[in-house]
């Protein structure tokens, strides 16, 4: 059983100083190498002692004998609770700048390249969620005609979405049906949320509304619940040595509703960072995630998230996390 101890200022610079040094290393990390800190003004012999103190109280253990000591997810989460994020500067700052300041294109390449982005900061795994569609609301609606007897649908929503579905028909469609059944649609869609579209006005023409009924009922299945955007999976291959642990864990990114579930039970937990066993899912326990909400015109619509091995730098992952976010958030408002 851990020895409950106060980490006094010395004990907390300590573990800080274990804790970076370890991040940089991938090594056990002795009490030379915590002397050589230089706001450390204490004998390599004091640092010993409470070393053996952090160990003893389970912020530390010793992988082997003889060797250095290491941190514990115990000892990760003291460090991540007393961090004072940074915003980014320097180059990552004008990297975030640039990127958001000349986002373009429909909502799926954003949110790829924002999931690009967030892992070549990190080098991490990063993971976007986009739940928008359901406070989005329709631009414009168009039915065009592909080929013959198939016909698609195009809308447009107020997030940069473009939602597209298609039927293939028994008999040939005359353009003249298709225009009257876009306006029934653009009617009963335009301006609506996507998540609560009007009802159809009937027009009287079976042909009208039963075209425009088609597509009127897909719209159920055309809405996904939500979407991810995945990037930084070699980044997670190469920051653990063991296969095993790297074969789960892209296992994991894999599966999108155990992304999905994860990501939300975190955001509900009131957490931004979960470390080891915290996240509640085994092959994810030498893992960490750092995680951001944000929102488009102030209503929630989606998380990011950067997954690497409890070794991580989490101060630097925080800060980017936290500026994309905030980014992400604000541009997808502008439209």
């Amino acid at each position: 059983m851990d020895e409950e101890i106060t980490l006094d200022e010395r004990k907390a610079a300590i573990l800080r100083a274990v804790i970076e040094e370890y991040t940089e290393t991938a090594q056990p990390v002795g009490s030379s190498a915590v002397a050589a800190v230089g706001s450390l003004k204490v004998s390599a012999a004091t640092i010993r002692n409470d070393m053996v103190a952090l160990e003893k109280a389970g912020y530390l253990r010793q992988p082997h004998t003889s060797a250095g000591r290491v941190p514990t997810q115990k000892g990760y989460r003291h460090f991540v609770d007393h961090i004072d994020p940074k915003a980014l500067v320097g180059a990552e700052r004008r990297q975030v700048a640039a990127f958001f300041g000349q986002m373009r294109g429909e909502i799926e390449e954003v949110m790829r390249e924002t999931a690009a982005l967030l892992a070549n900061l990190t080098h991490y795994a990063a993971v976007v969620v986009d739940e928008s569609d359901e406070a989005a609301t329709v631009r414009s609606v168009q039915l065009v005609t592909l080929a013959e007897r198939n016909v698609m649908l195009v809308m447009v929503l107020s997030n940069g979405q473009v939602l597209k579905s298609s039927f293939d028909f028994e008999a040939d469609i005359d353009q003249a049906t298709i225009e009257a059944a876009t306006g029934a649609l653009r009617a009963a869609l335009e301006g609506r949320p996507v998540s609560g579209p009007g009802s159809l006005t009937p027009s009287g023409d079976p042909a009208v509304d039963g075209l425009a009924g088609q597509f009127h009922g897909s719209l159920a299945s055309l809405v996904d619940a939500e979407r991810v955007y995945v990037d930084g999976t070699s980044k997670v291959v190469s920051a653990f040595e063991a296969v095993e642990s790297v074969g789960q864990v892209l296992t994991i990114l894999e599966q999108q509703l155990v992304v999905v579930s994860l990501l939300a039970d975190v955001v509900e937990r009131g957490l931004t960072v979960v470390i080891g066993t915290e996240t509640g899912v085994e092959p994810l326990s030498e893992c960490s995630l750092v995680v951001s909400p944000y929102e488009i015109a102030g209503e929630h619509a989606g998380s990011i998230a950067v997954l690497g091995p409890t070794r991580m730098n989490y101060p630097q992952a925080m800060s980017a996390v936290a500026a994309v976010s905030s980014q992400l958030g604000h541009r997808l408002s502008e439209g």
